[in-house]
C-alpha cells in the first residue's frame, strides 16, 4: 500500500498485476474476465479495501442502501417487519439501514430531509402521527419514501397500512362473545394514529355488540408494559370482567398487574391484546391478540419501495409504477389464545 495509506484502486491494480481501468470496472460490477475478476477481488481483500458507497452514489447515483426508521427498535411489531424488509431488499442488492426515532416528530422530519445527503436511496417510514409538518416534508422528500401506516388523502407517497378498526372490533366482539359485558379498553395516546383507529374499533365494536360506553372502563396510557401495569390497576375499580388492550405490551403488563393482585387470568378477567407479536405467544397464559400483519405489512413496504425504485411490476394487489400514490392494506385477524376462555358465569 503506497504511503501505508488506505488501499486505492492503484494498489490493487499494483497488487493484483492488472491495468486500472480493469479494477475500476471490476469494482463497479461493469464486468471483466473471470481471471481478471478473481485477481482484483482477491487483490482488494488482501489490502482491506472497503467501496465507499457514498462516493459510488455521487458517481452511479445509487447508494443501494435503503432505511427504515422505526419508533421503538425494542418493539417486537417492528422487528417482525424489519425481519420481512431485509429479506425482501437484500435479495434486490441492498443494504438496509435501521434508525429508531423514539416517536420524536423532529427525529422523523430529519430522517425524510437526509434522503437529500444521497446515504440512502430510499426510506420506509413508521410514524404514529401525522403533522402538516411531516405532509409538507413526505411532499418535498427527495427520493421516494413508503410510510406504513395511515396517510391524510392527497398526500404524495405509497404507503402500507393496517386496518386498525376492523381488528378492535373483532377483540371487542369475541370478548363479547364468551360472556364478558363489562370490557374496559387499554389504549395508547388518542392523539397518534394507532391509538385513534383502535378506539374507534373498540366503540365500533360495543356498539355491534349493544353494549354502552363507559368512560370509566377507558383508559389512555403510553404505550409500553409498564403503562399497561399501571392502566390496569386503574381499571379495576371500575369492575370490568375484561381487558382489552391497544397493544401486546399494554396486554403483558395489564395481566401481570392482574396477576400480581390474585387475580385469575382468564377466570376472573380475561385479557386482549393486539399485533400478536412474539410477547402474545410468550406469555402466561398465552393472549389471545389481533394479528395485524406486522411481517406482511413490511414486506409490502420493501416492494413497493423497490417497484418506485426499480421500475418493476407492482407487488399482488397494487396499481402498475407510476406518479399516483399506492395504498394497500394488511387484513386483521384474530388469534385466540388461553387469555380469554369463556367465563364460567356468561352474562345475559
Amino acid at each position: 500500500m503506497p504511503d501505508g495509506g488506505p488501499p486505492t484502486i492503484v494498489s490493487i491494480a499494483e497488487r493484483a498485476g492488472v491495468s486500472i481501468a480493469s479494477v475500476s470496472r471490476v469494482l463497479n460490477g461493469q464486468g471483466a474476465r473471470r481471471d481478471t475478476t478473481e485477481r482484483v477481488r482477491r487483490a482488494a481483500a488482501e489490502l482491506g479495501y472497503v467501496p465507499n458507497a457514498v462516493a459510488r452514489s455521487l458517481k452511479g447515483g445509487r447508494t443501494r442502501q435503503l432505511t427504515f426508521a422505526m419508533p421503538d427498535i425494542g418493539n417486537p411489531v417492528y422487528v417482525a417487519m424489519v425481519r420481512a424488509i431485509q429479506e425482501v431488499t437484500k435479495a434486490a442488492g441492498y443494504r438496509l439501514l435501521l434508525h429508531s426515532t423514539d416517536a420524536v416528530a423532529e427525529d422523523e422530519l430529519a430522517v425524510l430531509r437526509s434522503l437529500q445527503d444521497r446515504t440512502s436511496d430510499g426510506l420506509i417510514l413508521v410514524p404514529i402521527r401525522i403533522t402538516d409538518a411531516h405532509v409538507a416534508a413526505l411532499g418535498a422528500a427527495a427520493g421516494p419514501v413508503v410510510v406504513i401506516g395511515s396517510l391524510p388523502p392527497g398526500v404524495p407517497v405509497d404507503s402500507v397500512r393496517a386496518d386498525s378498526v376492523a381488528g378492535a372490533t373483532l377483540a371487542v366482539r369475541h370478548l363479547h362473545a364468551t360472556g364478558r359485558r363489562r370490557i374496559a379498553f387499554v389504549n395508547g395516546p388518542a392523539d397518534t394514529v394507532p391509538g385513534h383507529h383502535r378506539e374507534l374499533g373498540y366503540r365500533a365494536g360495543l356498539a355491534e355488540c349493544g353494549l354502552p360506553y363507559r368512560p370509566e372502563l377507558v383508559v389512555r396510557t403510553e404505550f409500553g408494559v409498564e403503562a399497561g401495569a399501571r392502566a390496569a390497576r386503574r381499571l379495576l375499580p371500575a369492575g370490568p370482567d375484561a381487558l382489552f388492550c391497544a397493544n401486546d405490551q399494554l396486554a403483558l403488563g395489564a395481566a401481570h398487574a392482574l396477576l400480581a393482585r390474585g387475580l385469575r387470568v382468564p377466570a376472573d378477567l380475561a385479557v386482549a391484546g393486539m399485533d400478536d407479536s412474539e410477547l402474545a405467544q410468550v406469555a402466561w397464559p398465552p393472549l389471545t391478540s389481533v394479528d395485524l400483519g406486522s411481517a406482511e405489512r413490511g414486506r409490502r413496504a420493501a416492494e413497493l419501495l423497490l417497484d418506485r425504485l426499480d421500475g418493476r411490476p407492482a407487488p399482488p394487489g397494487g396499481e402498475r409504477a407510476g406518479p399516483a400514490p399506492r395504498t394497500t392494506t394488511a387484513p386483521p385477524r384474530l388469534v385466540v389464545r388461553a387469555s380469554t376462555a369463556p367465563a364460567t358465569d356468561p352474562k345475559p
